[in-house]
């Protein structure tokens, strides 16, 4: 769950708890082409104020002049059941609407949602527990209950079913340049953000706020963490006595992002050390990644940052990445081509006068 979504419930309960009319939006089925994915939310208030997003904003602009006390004196928010609307059906529609070509979604409008509903949920929401929020489309009665994993998003016409639940959380091993710039993009993309490093001379530097301080070892901060679907666990500080326990106790967690810094070698002398020592095998490794990142040719810190946050929002999304986007391939195929490069300029030497000529 994102925290852009937390945003939007908090907002429309605080409206609704001071009687302020407001309903809330919800994307609940696309067809080819959307700004804006399924499950996506706003929240809209009776005098036009709005958070969250549904499209690109010209939707967001059509229901504020639809719903809204404006100066065409609209009624503003009824009350009633939820309502079903579509936009892009048409080539004019969603042209005017900037859908892109072919773009089609539906929005179910709940009005004025309970707001002892909405504190309750959000209770539970910041309690770490995962919620199923079911909607009946008929009666708009609310039903919450926990859930066990998250799912996605269920529309069936007559009943919205979403799982809400904790937002995306990263833990960071070890305080260095590269953590903090890496904890500003997790931040930034809505995750919550724990750094852990037992050593006072990193830790003492640590200047992004907003981040949870751990001075654990890290393979307790692990376990303290409690890994869940919704975890990503990155190590940074290229030191095995660090890093090592703590990828071991992530990679038996349900975190869907663990990986560790470091270059090819020192990867594969970690899968070795794990391999032997550990009894880990090829299989239960498969989950570690290194090293870590999108292949984008970077050296700095906030470029190693921007390989590595990008890789960890393309698993979160379920993108399939291609092989050659990884570091390791595409600096093998770099290696590869230097050296074909390097025998290049070496044949000539081999070669007869004449056709040493012609080669330069």
């Amino acid at each position: 769950m994102d925290n852009i979504d937390v945003m939007v419930l908090k907002a429309l309960h605080d409206w609704r708890s001071a009687g302020q009319r407001a309903l809330l939006a919800t994307v609940v089925r696309t067809w080819g082409s959307s700004p804006r994915p399924v499950g996506s939310m706003m929240a809209l208030r009776e005098d036009g104020r709005a958070i969250g997003s549904v499209s690109g904003g010209c939707i967001e602009d059509d229901l504020i002049a639809r719903h809204t006390r404006s100066l065409n004196q609209n009624l503003g928010i009824p009350d009633g059941p939820p309502q079903l609307v579509r936009y892009g059906v048409s080539a004019d529609e969603a042209h005017r609407f900037g859908l892109p070509c072919g773009g089609t979604l539906e929005l179910l409008l709940e009005f004025n949602p309970d707001a002892a509903s909405l504190q309750d949920l959000l209770q539970r929401l910041e309690s770490g527990s995962l919620v199923e929020r079911r909607v009946d489309c008929t009666t708009g009665t609310v039903t919450l209950q926990t859930a066990e994993y998250p799912d996605t998003l269920e529309f069936d016409g007559h009943t919205l079913t979403n799982h809400l639940g904790p937002g995306y959380r990263m833990l960071l091993i070890g305080a260095g340049a590269l953590a903090e710039y890496l904890a500003t993009m997790a931040l930034f993309n809505g995750f919550t953000v724990t750094i852990c490093d037992p050593r006072e001379e990193y830790m003492g530097s640590w200047s992004v706020a907003q981040v949870s301080k751990v001075t654990d070892m890290p393979d307790d901060a692990v376990t303290a963490f409690k890994p869940d679907a919704r975890s990503c666990i990155v190590a940074l500080t290229h030191d095995p006595k660090l890093d090592d326990l703590a990828l071991l106790e992530a990679l038996h967690s349900p975190a869907f992002y663990v990986g560790a810094i470091g270059s090819r070698r020192n990867n594969h002398a970690r899968r070795d050390r794990m391999i032997e020592h550990f009894d880990e095998t090829e299989e239960s490794l498969a989950k570690l990644r290194g090293p870590i990142g999108l292949y984008i040719g970077s050296k700095t810190p906030a470029e190693i940052a921007v390989s590595v946050m990008a890789e960890i929002l393309a698993v979160k999304n379920g993108v399939v990445l291609p092989q050659a986007m990884s570091v390791e391939t595409a600096k093998q195929e770099h290696d590869i081509t230097m050296n074909d490069s390097d025998l290049q300029c070496a044949l000539p030497q081999f070669l007869d006068p004449k056709t040493a000529a012609k080669q330069q």
